[in-house]
């Protein structure tokens, strides 16, 4: 059957035909729907981890076990998960190990732009790269044999434009895989010293194989057409090619991306006139055929910044340039804001009201650092927030620890604030720490996670209680108020900061999008009490506007949370209109 799909759900579906078993991720976009997909077929077991490294650990338990296994991530999610990576190179597998990771060229929703390739290469682990929807659902399927043949997990590289968009898919039925017996091997998978000397030579032999396995493999392809303009590229750069190129360029396709070929680049160099290298973020094809003596036209003509187009293409080879229609007036930008009923956005109002230094973390809260709250002076990456706010309070002195804040989301402080916190209190430090616990994890699109009290399925599970963990981490001054009663909140913060010990506020109330969730009336603003002395402007919710000099709230975005109201010293803002 075919079958329209997006490039996240092909993998799925990849994983599912090949006999996947046992699927263990943390939602990152531009990966999160892979898991979610997966989490529909009743064959395969799908959790959501605390953070990847667990995640990656788990699935290397499974294929230990003789399962296949798999698990997901974004790009910054290998850096976390990076240490069990590297050393599962060495290990090998049971069964085969198939790990997705999707870059982020163009920054949609990440803090940087790094290329997952350095992680493969730097691992010595293979790694694919599909450039649709069907080779999605295929390079899944085929990675799991690449593993069990060659003994290694094997990386999917995805990056947001192949994840997200849709091609045609065929599907076919799920191949079952019996689990395979564990033999005892620690000459294997006991990875000290003595026998990790031993698993290198291994993997150096494996690298030596991979590489004859490229020169012919299925994954790379040449596309003969004009032979005056040759172009090396893989991935999403290899549709951008196709539609500005079409048959003015031969094209080598290269869906194995390390280890890479040398002598198929060579032969196929040695029949084009010019060779251009079109690659995403950083010159690995690039440098690795001049490594060979290969010439080729790269980044001198293309850029390190960011996504390719088609125009781009079109420009930097053909000399071609679109006609484009320009407005004359400025048209005002759109940034993202956080939601009507946002919990967050009361918290971040009183932190910019008492003007405290906010190292902020990753989440839909780092919105905070946006006008007109701005309120967030650093992000770094998950986690940061906590042990970044200690490293700047020992630098700083304990008279700064009183003016200063972290905030954490609930996912994120059990990825990786936990260990943060325990550094503070181990450390004898003084610091203020606001979990923001909005009951979900918001930012990648309600997933579950361990303080919500449900699986990835849906199913009932313990729900970690936070206060009790900070309890445990050491800190005595543990409170939980209500962020939407602003007076509560900035008596809390105050008190808090006040204090010569460390503490954890915890800002309790469901993300407003829940389905849950009970909304109350809109609001409405009477305008012979508005003053226009635009304070309900401060707090930055879009339902709110002026017209006509007099501020508006729109009934239809308006859930009626109230923090406006608190903000109105005229009474202007009323919980329904008078009549």
């Amino acid at each position: 059957m075919k079958k329209l799909m997006l490039g996240n759900e092909a993998v799925a579906r990849g994983l599912y035909e090949a006999g996947c078993r046992v699927i263990s991720s943390y939602p990152g976009t531009p990966s999160t729907e892979i898991t979610e997909f997966a989490a529909k077929y009743d064959e395969m077991y799908a959790e959501w981890a605390p953070n990847e490294k667990v995640a990656m650990e788990v699935a290397i338990g499974a294929n230990f076990g003789g399962a296949r296994s798999f698990c997901a991530m974004k790009h910054v999610g290998m850096n976390v998960a990076a240490d069990p990576l590297y050393t599962a190179s060495y290990t090998g597998v049971n069964a085969g190990m198939v790990i997705a990771v999707a870059d982020d060229p163009g920054m949609h929703s990440s803090q940087n732009e790094q290329d997952s390739r350095h992680h493969a290469i730097a691992s010595k682990v293979p790694m694919l790269e599909p450039a649709d929807s069907g080779e999605c659902k295929e390079f899944a399927k085929m990675a799991y044999d690449l593993s069990e043949q060659f003994d290694t997990p094997v990386i999917l590289r995805l990056s947001t434009r192949i994840s997200h968009s849709q091609s045609i898919v065929e599907t076919c039925e799920r191949e079952e895989h019996e689990l395979k017996d564990y033999e005892k091997n620690p000459q294997k998978y006991v990875m000290m010293p003595a026998m990790a000397r031993g698993r290198h030579v291994v993997v150096e032999e494996r690298t030596r194989k991979l590489r004859e396995y490229a020169e012919n493999c299925p994954f790379n392809r040449i596309e003969w057409a004009d032979k005056k303009i040759g172009v090396i590229t893989s991935g999403a750069a290899y549709q951008y090619t196709k539609e500005a190129l079409g048959g003015k360029a031969s094209i080598l396709k290269l869906g194995l991306v390390n280890p890479l070929p040398v002598e198929l680049i060579r032969e196929f160099a040695s029949q084009v006139e010019t060779l251009y290298v079109i690659e995403e973020l950083d010159d690995i094809i690039e440098t690795h055929c001049r490594k060979h003596d290969v010439k080729v036209v790269g980044k001198e003509r293309f850029t390190l910044l960011g996504e390719y187009s088609q125009s781009l293409i079109a420009e930097r080879i053909l000399g071609e340039t679109n006609e484009t229609l320009s407005l004359d007036e400025s048209i005002p930008v759109r940034p993202p804001v956080m939601c009507p009923g946002c919990p967050h956005r009361g918290l971040f109002y009183t932190l910019k009201k008492l003007k405290l230094f906010v190292s902020g973390d990753i989440g839909c809260y780092t919105l905070g650092a946006a006008a007109p709250l701005c309120a967030m002076d650093t992000t770094v990456c998950m986690g940061a927030s906590i042990s970044g706010l200690h490293g700047f309070n020992t630098a700083r002195g304990a008279e700064h620890a009183k003016k200063s804040v972290a905030v954490i989301g609930d996912s994120t402080f059990v990825h990786s604030g936990i260990t943060g916190l325990i550094d503070i209190t181990y450390n004898k430090g003084i610091s203020t720490v606001i979990v923001l616990d909005n009951r979900i994890t918001g930012m990648t699109g309600h997933q579950q996670n361990p303080t919500t009290g449900h699986t990835l399925k849906g199913e009932a599970a313990p729900e970690l209680n936070i206060e009790k963990v900070c309890e445990a981490c050491g800190i005595s001054r543990v409170r939980v108020v209500d962020p939407n009663n602003l007076k509560e909140l900035e008596a809390a913060v105050k008190e808090e900061l006040a204090a010569d010990e460390p503490s954890v506020i915890i800002t309790r109330r469901p993300c407003a999008l829940l389905k849950y969730v009970k909304h109350e009336k809109p609001l409405w603003i009477d305008p012979d009490k508005c003053k226009t002395c635009k304070a309900c402007l401060r707090i930055g919710c879009p339902s709110i506007s002026l017209k006509e000099g007099k501020a508006v709230i729109d009934r239809t975005s308006c859930v009626g949370c109230g923090q406006c109201e608190q903000l109105c010293a005229f009474g202007a803002i009323q919980k329904k209109e008078e009549v």
